[in-house]
């Protein structure tokens, strides 16, 4: 008896593997093994490289330096084991419309010089530009001057109306101006200056640093066809000092430009190439390259190629199982290569699951303002990878004690796609530089740290490949990960209004805010159950019904914590009312709206996808309203448009996610329709 006890114990050890084998790692724990797995594997120095091999030829910013950049980067993509790589070559023809941005036209560089004439100053203030030396000194697609350069009198413009400009007589010309003059563009033109010497910087403390002027059309961003050939430079602070004091004392400044530059038809380049997947969707990382900074935006592109080779070494060896999904890095000129690769691979689109934009990061790590940010969709796509790329960045930044942030939905790069004429969810990373360098000569590869660069591709990498292998169970977690921040968003939308109407001073009020935090509440709960219900595209086809189904208790208790929130509300205002001796019940009570009788017989029909640049009217034709490329509150409008809800919704929807404005909603969408970028499918 005693021997077979003994006995027992040592059965029981030799069959432990198979009676007590540890289960299969959960979604969360997958994460956790994918990021500890790419941290072992990153080579941030790799990163490092890549990041000075395209700053090298982007630095130049003309087009014969953006293939080359191009060239590099497919090399690299195939050196690394990527495949599917190839090239793009949208056309820079100046006329040919991806959306409604009209692509720019391709410039060269051969030389661009400018130097005082008079009055005489000390040899070594004399060169103000030498585009060799610095390629900012020459503003992005400025024109040429005739063979051997031209003379020109300076005059100070100062920070003026661009109308009042249009007016004056500049004829022979060169316009000194302390703002950015891309925005007075086309008034130089009217008024037929010769040009602009820009001294304007985000950064006036950059005594030596010139701002890059990279938008010269008249009406835009780029220069397409029917732009003035005008000439730009741009002079640092110290020398704008400089200039200004000449004037003053001289009443006369004269320069010496020489410009050899050409304008001509040839092509944006964009490279793609992947790491192949099981099955048929992909997932997509957004670098744009074309851009003279080391950090804006070398790194991002940089980041995003040590992510893919990370990867694409840790499924060659067997560490991760191939995705399910394809992993697409697409490096490309901002907006101007992302819009064709959209038109022109709509199967590919429509078969991506989700995105994630890489724009300006890698700042100096121990300097205030560096973390990351991460932006999130626009509310309209409200979607489970707000709160994923959170989760991914908590994981991470917190094992190593750094701190990261959140952010609404901003414009301003390649970050649109969430945009529903696309329908492909993406996440913005972005860093400050610390010494704000944005769009400046200072933007040198010595500002870039790698330790910023192993984050945002440690970052990138967990948060493609995760997606890229999600399955029916990794989409059950990551609905309960978005019904977690739900909650907080719930509760962020109603606080302001708890404080506001502890405040109130009479009925009106109290019954206003009441309304307003009701409707708050609502859209809120709204945007929040979609983002739960996202997850849904994850699973296979045969599985979403099935994981819709399982769904439906997390929007119900969405819904359930919304009304709870939506009695505090009524609570604190029939206390508030209490307190004010008003005797009757607080009612809600909604805000006139002039706007609201015309705007609820107006449905608006996008004709094509994307924003509307307006980059064909020019500013003094456009009845005040702005371009739609980058002003937010038209392009989120813009955006919640769907050809099925009137205006009075759209404008209602827009108030919610953006706050209070006073933008003319119809006036807008009648010009837009005027000009033929929108249908008015209900109404007059």
């Amino acid at each position: 008896m005693r021997s077979r006890l003994l006995r027992v114990p040592l059965l029981i050890l030799l069959c432990a593997p198979l009676a007590f084998s540890a289960p299969p790692a959960g979604p969360a724990a997958e994460l956790d093994t994918i990021i500890q797995n790419v941290r072992a594997e990153l080579l941030p120095e790799q990163a490092m490289e890549y990041m000075r091999s395209i700053y090298s030829t982007d630095r130049w910013f003309n087009f014969a330096k953006f293939q080359e950049t191009a060239d590099y980067l497919k090399g690299q993509m195939q050196d690394i084991g990527l495949q599917q790589v190839e090239i793009g070559t949208p056309p820079a023809d100046g006329e040919t419309q991806f959306g409604f941005w009209t692509m720019p036209l391709a410039w060269d560089v051969k030389e661009a010089t400018l130097e005082i004439v008079e009055p005489k100053v000390p040899a070594d203030l004399r060169v103000l530009a030498d585009y060799r030396k610095v390629p900012t000194s020459l503003g992005q697609w400025s024109g040429p001057t005739p063979p051997g350069g031209i003379t020109a009198e300076v005059v100070e413009v100062k920070d003026w109306p661009a109308k009042k400009i249009a007016q004056m007589d500049l004829r022979g010309k060169l316009a000194l101006t302390d703002e950015n003059p891309d925005g007075i563009k086309w008034a130089l033109a009217k008024a037929h200056a010769l040009g602009a010497i820009n001294t304007g910087t985000e950064n006036p403390s950059l005594r030596d640093g010139r701002q890059w002027v990279n938008s010269w059309g008249d009406n835009g961003w780029g220069f397409i066809k029917g732009s003035t050939p005008l000439i730009c430079f741009s002079i640092t602070p110290r020398q704008g000092d400089l200039l200004r004091r000449l004037l003053a004392r001289n009443g006369k400044v004269s320069v010496r430009a020489v410009v050899d530059t050409r304008y001509y038809k040839g092509v944006y380049p964009y490279t793609t190439g992947v790491i192949p997947g099981t099955g048929t969707e992909e997932v997509l990382a957004l670098g744009h390259t074309t851009e003279q900074g080391a950090e804006d935006n070398a790194t991002g592109v940089a980041a995003l190629m040590e992510a893919m080779a990370t990867l694409n070494r840790l499924v060659a060896s067997g560490k991760l199982p191939r995705p399910r999904r394809t992993i697409r890095i697409l490096a490309m000129p901002e907006m101007y290569g992302s819009m064709p690769y959209i038109a022109n691979h709509r199967d590919r689109i429509n078969r991506t699951i989700a995105a994630l934009c890489l724009d300006t990061p890698a700042g100096q790590y121990d300097m205030q303002g560096t973390e990351y940010t991460f932006f999130m969709n626009p509310e309209v796509a409200s979607s489970y990878t707000d709160a994923f790329i959170l989760k991914v960045a908590e994981e991470y930044f917190s094992s190593i004690g750094r701190l990261w942030h959140e952010h609404k939905f901003l414009t301003g790069t390649d970050s649109y796609l969430g945009d529903p004429t696309i329908g492909v969810p993406t996440i913005w990373a972005y860093s400050g530089s610390g010494v704000e360098t944005h769009h400046n000569s200072e933007d040198t590869p010595d500002r870039v740290d790698s330790r910023s660069l192993r984050d945002i591709s440690t970052v990138g990498a967990a948060f493609l490949y995760y997606l890229a292998n999600a399955g029916t169970p990794q989409a059950a977690w990551l609905a309960g990960v978005s019904q977690t921040r739900g909650y907080l968003q719930v509760l962020d939308a109603v606080s302001p209004f708890l404080d506001r109407i502890a405040d109130a001073g009479g009925q009106e009020e109290l019954s206003r805010l009441l309304q307003q935090a009701l409707d708050q509440i609502n859209y809120s709960v709204g945007r929040q159950t979609q983002a739960v219900n996202s997850v849904v595209r994850l699973a296979p086809p045969s599985e979403q019904q099935a994981l819709r189904d399982s769904l439906a208790p997390l929007s119900k208790e969405l819904v359930e914590f919304g009304n709870r929130q939506a009695e505090r509300v009524r609570a604190a205002a029939a206390e508030r009312g209490r307190l004010l001796g008003i005797q009757s019940s607080i009612q809600p009570i909604a805000a006139p709206d002039p706007e609201a009788v015309v705007a609820s017989q107006i449905v608006v029909k996008r004709k094509r996808f994307g924003t509307i640049t307006l980059d064909q009217i020019p500013p003094d034709q456009r009845e005040g309203y702005p371009s739609g490329a980058w002003s937010l509150v038209p392009i989120t409008a813009l955006y919640w448009c769907d050809g099925q809800r009137n205006l009075e919704q759209v404008i209602h929807l827009t108030k919610m996610e953006m706050g209070p404005t006073r933008f003319d909603f119809v006036g807008y969408f009648r010009f837009l329709r005027d000009r033929g970028f929108v249908e008015f499918v209900k109404g007059k």
